[in-house]
C-alpha cells in the first residue's frame, strides 16, 4: 500500500469516525470528549501505519509502542478529567457555545472535521518513521525516541502534580505553585510539544521525514496561541485573580527555568471556577 493511499483511508476513516463523534457529543450535550478521542486517535492512526509500514520490524514495533503509550496516557488522563466534570462542560467549549450561538451545530461540526484533519497533518513524522527502510537505527532516531520518553514523563509527572495539588484544595480556588509547576506555567504543554520534537526528530533520517519539523512549529503555535498557553490563562485570569496575577509575574510561562521571586501561594480569598 502506497503512502498516498494509506493517507487517503486515514483521513476518510477519521473524517467518518469524527463526524459520528460530533453526533454523540451533541447527545450528551459535551463537546469536551473531542479533547479526548483526538489523544486517542493517535494510537489507532500509529498503529495503522506501523502494520502497513515498510520499515524493518523493531522500529515499526518501537514506534507503536511508544506512540500508543503516549497517545493513550493522554487521551485516559483528559477522559478523566472531562468525566469527574460531566454534565459540566469544559469552560473552553461553554465560551464556544457563547461565541458560536445561533450557528453551532454548524462551526462546531467544522471544528470536529478540522480535528480529525489535523491528526492526519500532525502524524507525518509517525508515517515516516513507519516507512524508514534503513536496515540500522541513526543517531537521529536513537536520539528522538529517547526524547519522546523523557518527554512522556515529564508530560505524566506534571498532571501527577497538578491532580495531587487539587485534591489537596478544600475548593477548587488556588494556584499551583509546587513541583515542575514552580518553574513553569505550562510544563505540561511544554513537556507535549517535546513530545512532538521528539517524533519529528525519529523522523529525519527518513525519505521524507524532515517535512516532519511542522508538526512541532503547528503544535507549538497551537499550544501558545491557540488552545493552550493563551485559553487557559483568559480563564485562570478571570477566576483566580490577584492568585494568577502573583504566579505570572513569578514563573515562566512555558520553558522551565527559576522563578523571578518566590513562588505565589494561592490567595486565601481566590475565587471558586463558575
Amino acid at each position: 500500500m502506497t503512502i498516498v493511499t494509506i493517507l487517503l483511508w486515514t483521513t476518510a476513516a477519521l473524517l467518518a469516525g469524527f463526524a459520528l463523534l460530533f453526533l454523540w457529543a451533541r447527545r450528551i450535550n459535551n463537546f469536551g470528549v473531542v479533547d479526548v478521542a483526538w489523544s486517542a486517535a493517535f494510537a489507532v492512526v500509529t498503529l495503522g501505519y506501523a502494520a502497513a509500514g515498510g520499515a524493518p520490524l523493531s522500529r515499526r514495533v518501537a514506534l507503536a509502542v511508544i506512540a500508543a503509550a503516549w497517545s493513550l496516557r493522554l487521551a485516559i488522563h483528559l477522559g478523566r478529567r472531562v468525566a469527574a466534570h460531566h454534565p459540566r462542560e469544559d469552560a473552553r467549549y461553554a465560551q464556544l457555545r457563547r461565541d458560536w450561538a445561533g450557528r453551532l451545530d454548524l462551526k462546531m461540526g467544522a471544528f470536529f472535521a478540522l480535528q480529525a484533519l489535523s491528526v492526519v497533518l500532525l502524524s507525518w513524522p509517525l508515517l515516516a518513521i513507519a516507512h524508514n527502510p534503513a536496515p540500522r537505527w541513526s543517531a537521529p532516531e536513537f536520539a528522538g525516541a529517547l526524547l519522546v520518553l523523557v518527554a512522556l514523563a515529564g508530560e505524566a509527572l506534571a498532571d501527577r502534580q497538578l491532580a495531587a495539588f487539587k485534591r489537596r484544595q478544600p475548593g477548587p480556588g488556588g494556584i499551583c505553585a509546587e513541583g515542575l509547576w514552580r518553574y513553569s506555567r505550562h510544563p505540561n504543554y511544554f513537556f507535549e510539544w517535546l513530545v512532538w520534537l521528539g517524533f519529528a526528530l525519529w523522523a529525519w533520517p527518513a525519505p521524507g521525514g524532515p517535512a516532519g519539523i511542522a508538526s512541532p512549529a503547528v503544535m507549538l503555535y497551537l499550544l501558545l496561541r491557540v488552545t493552550g498557553v493563551r485559553a487557559t490563562e483568559d480563564q485562570l485570569a478571570r477566576t483566580r485573580g490577584e492568585a494568577f496575577r502573583r504566579y505570572r509575574e513569578a514563573t515562566p510561562a512555558f520553558v522551565p527555568w527559576f522563578p523571578r521571586q518566590p513562588a505565589a501561594r494561592p490567595a486565601a480569598d481566590s475565587p471558586p471556577l463558575p
